[in-house]
């Protein structure tokens, strides 16, 4: 398995592509239903393939990523060979990015001493989607880039 199984709620939401998925495969819900039973193995292997090829399908498309920590906020823009990235960091201790009163802190001092701002490109060392995959397991999730547009914009102005 190249990334991780779908968890059962996952499952679940993607149930018509599932059924798609096996349909390919000339399975009915007869046949998945006895292969459940009788060869337990095969049915596993089914949901892995299913879920690299959900995962593999997320990854390709995905574009933005964030990943928020107490004093921490990382920005990503995945592109083809390389992802681009903004860190925010709370130079005071006691805020927390966590929270919604954080996030007003850090829209009132975002161009201050009080915070710091890295930006910064980092080549891809593995596959495009294994090292996107990776981010997230670290806590990033997909986004709409919102937040790292508005800030490249002001920063590039």
């Amino acid at each position: 398995m190249k990334y991780t199984r779908l968890t059962k709620e996952q499952f679940e939401e993607l149930h018509p592509e599932f059924v798609n998925f096996l349909a390919t495969q000339s399975i009915d819900k007869a046949e998945w239903d006895k292969i459940k039973e009788e060869q337990p193995q095969v049915a596993e292997q089914e949901l892995d393939v299913f879920s690299d090829l959900i995962w593999e399908g997320v990854l390709t498309r995905a574009e933005y990523l964030e990943h928020f920590s107490k004093n921490y906020i990382f920005l990503f823009h995945c592109k083809e060979t390389h992802v681009h990235s903004i860190v925010l960091k709370s130079l005071n201790p006691e805020i927390d990015f966590l929270t919604k009163d954080g996030l007003q802190w850090l829209s009132d001092n975002m161009f201050t001493e009080n915070v710091e701002m890295k930006v910064g490109n980092k080549e891809f060392t593995e596959e495009r989607n294994v090292s996107i995959f990776q981010l997230i397991q670290q806590g990033a999730f997909l986004s709409d880039g919102q937040l790292y547009k508005q800030i490249i914009s002001i920063i590039e102005s």
